[in-house]
């Protein structure tokens, strides 16, 4: 009845997440969300086929004001991601957003690896960091971050990032992951963690959150609170520092 590529949601989860089967081993289904970010298995009997949609767009549409005598340049974006599909989605978000990005796939373990010749190859104003993440209950505490799948890496990146750029106005830093270890990588340097309640967040939460500080005047101080309003999960998913955009106005045009 089921196959590699089907759509497909959870039962025991009330149908909840909607999945992409990606393999299947004895009886066991594996399985990624197709907008959310998270990685799952589930006996076959637990599934039924969907055809739901993702429902949630983010709002790309900005007011720049007098465009016949100003000119203005949003900030520019390094996402390194260790999903393809969700790097591509969130691309697609930046070009409808009329912002300029450049995507890497890399291995969420492989990022502090090869972070600093991305940075100095890019020189971004705005970096985001993001994957998979989960939080192991079993493990034990949540303020342990050994306790969690890659929040150390997404940490560690932050931290490289940093020492390239220590001020937090001039590199603004988006990082972590579903279920993520928030305090830990506010902590190592980043502007936006997931996430504060260890929820699993929308493949393009953290793009959101780049669109939005990339599309304000440097001069102005971004409403934090109605900024992460703009994003799936809000203040659960996603949390961060007061600061202002990265988006250089021009005059005359």
């Amino acid at each position: 009845m089921f196959e590699v590529g089907n759509i497909v949601t959870r039962n025991s989860y009330d149908n909840d997440v909607v999945f992409i089967i990606t393999e299947i081993k004895e009886n066991i289904a594996y399985l990624k969300g197709t907008d959310i970010r998270l990685y799952a298995d589930a006996p076959l009997e637990d599934l039924s086929l969907s055809d739901r949609k993702d429902e949630y767009m983010p709002d790309c549409e900005f007011e720049l004001g007098d465009r016949d005598e100003y000119f203005y340049m949003p900030g520019k974006i390094l996402h390194i991601d260790g999903d393809e599909d969700y790097l591509n989605k969130s691309l697609e978000f930046y070009k409808r957003a009329g912002v300029l990005a450049i995507g890497k796939k890399v291995k969420e373990s492989e990022i502090p690896v090869v972070l600093d010749k991305y940075l100095k190859e890019t020189k971004p104003d705005i970096l985001v960091l993001t994957g998979h993440d989960a939080y192991y209950e079993k493990m034990g505490s949540v303020n342990n971050i050994n306790n969690y799948k890659n929040s150390k890496f997404f940490a560690r990146a932050v931290q490289i990032a940093r020492d390239y750029e220590s001020s937090h106005e001039k590199l603004v830093i988006i990082a972590g992951a579903c279920q993520s270890d928030y305090e830990d990588i506010i902590k190592s340097g980043a502007n936006f963690a997931s996430s504060p309640k260890r929820v699993n967040i929308h493949a393009l939460d953290p793009a959101v959150i780049a669109v939005n500080v990339a599309m304000t005047d440097k001069s102005k101080s971004i409403d934090i609170k109605e900024l992460l309003s703009k994003t799936k999960y809000g203040k659960n998913g996603i949390g961060g520092l007061v600061g202002n955009g990265m988006m250089y106005v021009g005059y005359p045009r």
